[in-house]
């Protein structure tokens, strides 16, 4: 059963892998500005290429000669890696939580936040559109499996988690707007909510873990000589590490 269980996890990521590329792509712009309706080579998205899922490619970059876009006129994130990418979550998350309620939610929100790393990798940005309903989605959804028996956590201390964490960061983008963007904030309503299911100990642990991803993902940087101590560096991909980690460890806690 645990075993099915962590392979139906595999799958439902690895498919919603598959369909991000495209969505990644058209929400990495910079704040106050419409979504991508171009691929990079300035073409129109018209068709099939103009919805927000699956892969990113261009029929007529693809038809043009060279040197329209390399690889038949795919851009973006490759399939193979984010579908890789979530599949791994989602199976990893199965497999530490096992048969428990509160997994359907973890497999769910989780491609959700790959697409919200991959995006504020590219453009440093957390768009609104994704993470106010990411927040809004894991507290009603697992208050749901609150309900439902068998559930490892507590819905109550999941609502209070993404109230303390989003306050922490919300204090934190006061004292330095410029090294902590308001997307942040909102990105951690959500992952507060996760990580306070299992408690506060985890809840803290997931919310070091993400500073201290961050930290070193930064030291790397500038050891590497690609960035500065003034640097801007995004941090929605360090916050989604860290919760991960949390979560790992209080599945496998519980």
């Amino acid at each position: 059963m645990h075993l099915l269980l962590i392979v139906l996890a595999a799958g439902f990521g690895a498919a919603a892998g598959l369909l991000l590329p495209r969505a990644a792509y058209r929400l990495a712009v910079e704040p106050d500005l419409p979504w991508r309706t171009e691929c990079p080579a300035g073409h129109p998205l018209t068709g099939p290429a103009a919805g927000w899922l699956g892969p990113a490619r261009c029929r007529p970059c693809a038809a043009a000669p060279p040197p329209a876009l390399p690889d038949q006129g795919r851009y973006g994130v490759r399939p193979a890696a984010a579908a890789l990418l979530t599949g791994g979550v989602c199976a990893a998350l199965a497999a530490a939580a096992g048969a428990v309620p509160e997994v359907v939610v973890w497999v769910l929100l989780a491609p959700v936040v790959v697409l919200l790393a991959l995006v504020d990798r590219a453009v440093h940005r957390l768009p609104d559109a994704l993470t106010l309903p990411l927040a809004a989605a894991a507290a009603t959804l697992l208050g749901v499996a609150a309900l439902v028996p068998g559930a490892a956590g507590s819905w109550r201390p999941a609502l209070l988690g993404g109230l303390a964490l989003g306050c922490a960061y919300f204090v934190l983008f006061l004292i330095n707007p410029n090294g902590m963007g308001f997307g942040d904030v909102k990105l951690a309503l959500a992952l507060g909510v996760a990580l306070g299911w299992y408690g506060w100990g985890v809840l803290l642990v997931g919310a070091f873990a993400g500073f201290l991803y961050g930290a070193v993902y930064g030291l790397g940087l500038v050891l590497r000589g690609r960035a500065g101590r003034k640097t801007a560096m995004p941090f929605g991909p360090s916050m989604a590490a860290g919760a991960f980690t949390g979560l790992l460890l209080g599945a496998l806690g519980t």
